[in-house]
């Protein structure tokens, strides 16, 4: 009994060990280089957010993470939403004008 329970000691030290291992050298799957401490590349103009500036968003990662591809995704929702608004909005304040013009 103290025989297996020393092998199955080892084998939990082996796999720790093979596993920081793994996460030290191949990462966590990023594709991005980490940043310095300190930084972050979350970055949106003042004012007039576009679709293109959501889709630029990026997150910094924290121990824990995200899925890149759910955040990706919403980023993808929410800049199209914008720039679905941007375009009514715009063709609202065109024909705003128009009416005011020919009126």
């Amino acid at each position: 009994m103290t025989t297996a329970l020393i092998y199955l000691l080892v084998l939990l030290l082996v796999a720790a060990v093979v596993y920081l291992i793994a996460v030290f050298v191949f990462g966590r799957g990023e594709e991005l280089a980490p940043l310095p401490p300190g930084s972050s590349p979350t970055r949106l103009p003042v004012d007039r957010i576009s679709g293109t500036d959501a889709r630029a968003v990026r997150f910094q990662q924290a121990l824990r993470g995200y899925r890149m591809s759910e955040v990706d995704w919403v980023i993808s929702r929410l800049a199209d939403e914008i720039d679905q608004l941007r375009a009514e909005l715009e063709n609202t304040g065109q024909q705003s004008r128009e009416d005011a013009h020919h009126g």
